[in-house]
């Protein structure tokens, strides 16, 4: 890391960690309401499910215009917009009573939290090497990989004790901090490029080139279809385990943190092994794991076998998978750029999210009152994830763009 002006690694780190969760946190946070919401709004479950999806697809959508933002204007200006953005809608959130400006108001909150997504990436970009990088992503997803752990259970405590509206009351007083925490301690990395141009024909020209690039197509497409096994995942565990396992809002919030707990351990372990295997090495291994356990899921589905402690170990295990391929596949598909990064982080959370919204939205779609919908989307997630990565080549470590 560039030592020179940013003298305080660990609150940096913190304060990146926190932008990239906010995301993670507001999809994990009201995940055990749904049924209270449908209640509530006198709607369905599946209609519930579709506010989630909507935040997805406000992710997919937001990243790729705040890519080129940070790249003309630096990171932090267009980061502290996103942010107010996040404010606001999720202040709204909390005064909605219906469920289409839920759905719409989810949206609106995706554009503001993909900022920090978008701008904690590219930030990495400034101040490390691929291999460096890698090990930082593992930092950040524990962070990440806490959101699941605290959010649900925070969730259900506020559930039982308050109206679901505090949850978004909650979510408000999060992202008040985050911004404060931003603008006092985060310093730019990167001051901006008054020469990138906004121009709608120059944008799309910059998006391809990255696109277009063989590394980053091939590691993005790896690390994004595997990690919409997770959102299928997200999409599906409120109704499998609360509905048809009949585990109440608490239960569901410590089964939800023990799954979620698999992330924390793999991250970790990742920032040792990387020191002995390249990142290549490590995904790819973790994909096979990844998918071996997804067969394994789908076969004692079909045959009956599978009961909630059953189901619960082998998302664990699954989830374990992810947490290794997520940090390696983004460092990869990212090590070629520099001038770019803004552009080349967007597009790539752009894809991961795009493909999470797919599925799901597939889960919705599908829904049929069992867990087929989420494990079957789960299982494919992680085979065509392996099948991609088998015919990937090696990544590249030079920065050229």
């Amino acid at each position: 890391m560039k030592q020179k002006k940013y003298s305080n690694r660990t609150i940096i780190l913190l304060i990146l960690g926190l932008l990239s969760a906010v995301g993670p946190f507001s999809i994990d946070m009201y995940l055990p309401a749904f049924q209270t919401i449908a209640n509530d709004f006198n709607t369905s479950v599946d209609q519930v499910q579709f506010s989630l999806t909507s935040f997805f697809i406000g992710i997919a959508f937001g990243q790729l215009i705040y890519g080129p933002l940070l790249d003309r204007f630096g990171r932090k200006k267009p980061l502290l917009v996103g942010l107010l953005i996040y404010i606001g809608a999720t202040f709204f959130c909390v005064l909605t009573r219906d469920i289409e400006h839920l759905i719409f108001l989810r949206f609106m909150q995706a554009l503001g939290s993909c900022a920090g997504m978008v701008a904690s990436r590219a930030m990495i970009q400034d101040y490390y090497d691929p291999r460096e990088a890698a090990k930082v992503f593992s930092l950040l997803m524990l962070v990440i990989a806490i959101s699941p752990i605290l959010a649900p259970s925070a969730g259900a405590f506020l559930l039982n004790h308050l109206d679901w509206h505090y949850i978004f009351v909650s979510l408000l007083l999060i992202g008040v901090l985050i911004l404060l925490a931003t603008f006092f301690y985060l310093p730019e990395s990167y001051h901006g490029n008054a020469d990138f141009s906004l121009r709608p024909t120059a944008i799309v020209a910059k998006f391809w080139q990255v696109f277009t690039n063989k590394t980053f197509l091939s590691y993005c497409l790896v690390g994004s279809i595997a990690s919409s096994g997770l959102y299928a995942y997200l999409a599906g565990s409120s109704f499998v385990m609360q509905q048809y396992f009949g585990l109440s809002q608490t239960e569901y919030g410590l089964a939800f943190a023990f799954v979620a707990s698999a992330m924390i351990v793999a991250t970790q372990i990742n920032r040792v092994i990387l020191k002995r295997w390249t990142s290549p090495q490590i995904s790819k291994i973790a994909n096979i794991w990844q998918s071996v356990i997804a067969l394994i899921m789908i076969v004692c589905l079909f045959t009956d076998a599978l009961n909630f402690t059953g189901l619960l170990a082998l998302i664990f295990c699954y989830l374990l998978g992810h947490g290794f391929i997520f940090p390696n596949t983004s460092a990869m598909a990212l090590s070629p750029f520099k001038i770019l990064a803004g552009s080349a982080s967007a597009l790539l959370g752009c894809v991961q999210m795009a493909i999470g919204a797919l599925t799901s939205g597939l889960v919705s779609f599908f829904h049929n009152d069992t867990p087929y919908p989420m494990v079957i989307v789960m299982g494919a997630a992680a085979i065509i994830s392996l099948i991609i990565h088998i015919f990937a080549g090696k990544p590249s470590t030079e920065r050229i763009l």
